[in-house]
């Protein structure tokens, strides 16, 4: 299932610094153009294809264009379904202009029939095999990171049965990444664009996390999500600190870059950053407008939430 909305077109030489918002430019390989970075105080993430119209196609293009604007962080969802020759590429621009690698999706999602909810013992095989092969990918790009899914509930058990097996799948998953220093993190997802899943609230991926009790097992606080699902946001982000190592971000209605919805996002990354939090905010969602302008206009919007 797709989750992403990926942009097209190129750059056009017609493209004014004069319209940009503070520190964007049109990037270019061959360009020595020098720009001061914007000074974003959080570490937001955005994805391959949210700037395609202003960076071009080429991927090391895209991850040199974010970095020129000042963020400091990337995420991909597609990471492991890459070739090694890429991702070894993206690593080094990465590791060049000081990025931190977020998350990647670690497994197979099962988003119609239960799999770690029922507690089929060839189905928890197939998902460590896939965690065992996402430590690889995590390596290789440096990520510290990986975003796990549970799947759909098991409508013939009860949740708290559908519970235990998750995590005992999730305790042999942790015991299997946690020597190697990395995270997954369990995402809520909500009832209206995910329907039927096992995941849904910030206080039951928080009840989970206590129960496999590793530092490898950690909740991601999906904001878009959770405004759907139980609204309430800063207080059950509150509630859930201890166990979060993760955010991600979508406006609502319409998951598009902040200022686009309901969403205070200005208060909420403030709470975040006045809370310490020094880890990664994925960018998971489009933008508002198609085009350069879209782009210009996504880039603006998250100069304007960072500014408190």
């Amino acid at each position: 299932m797709e989750r992403r909305n990926f942009i097209k077109n190129t750059l056009s030489t017609s493209l004014g610094a004069s319209i940009l918002p503070v520190g964007a430019f049109a990037y270019s390989k061959t360009s020595e153009k020098k720009t001061e970075k914007y000074p974003y105080k959080l570490k937001y993430a955005p994805h391959i294809g949210m700037f395609k119209n202003l960076a071009g196609d080429d991927v090391l293009d895209q991850l040199n264009f974010m970095a020129d604007q000042g963020f400091t962080a990337f995420e991909d969802n597609g990471m492991p379904h890459r070739s090694v020759e890429q991702q070894n590429a993206m690593a080094k621009v990465m590791e060049k202009r000081e990025m931190t690698m977020g998350v990647f999706v670690a497994h197979t999602i099962y988003w119609s029939e239960p799999n770690l909810t029922s507690g089929n013992l060839e189905k928890r095989a197939e998902f460590l095999k896939e965690i065992e092969a996402s430590v690889k990918v995590a390596k290789r790009v440096n990520a510290k990171w990986m975003t796990v899914v549970p799947g759909f509930v098991d409508l013939r058990q009860d949740h708290g049965y559908q519970t235990a097996h998750v995590v005992e799948s999730l305790k042999q998953a942790a015991a299997i990444i946690e020597p190697h220093g990395i995270t997954m993190v369990l995402e809520p997802l909500n009832y209206r664009d995910h329907p039927g899943l096992f995941l849904k609230k910030s206080a039951q991926a928080f009840e989970i996390c206590k129960a496999v009790g590793s530092p490898s097992c950690k909740i991601l606080y999906d904001v878009y999500h959770q405004q759907i699902t139980e609204g309430n946001l800063i207080p059950n982000i509150e509630a859930s600190w201890d166990e979060i190592a993760y955010f991600q971000m979508g406006d609502n209605p319409g998951r598009k870059e902040p200022t686009t919805g309901e969403i205070n996002y200005k208060n909420i990354f403030k709470y975040i950053h006045d809370k310490g939090f020094e880890g990664v905010l994925g960018m998971e969602h489009g933008n508002f407008k198609p085009g350069k302008e879209g782009e210009l206009a996504l880039i603006k919007a998250y100069q304007e939430v960072d500014n408190f």
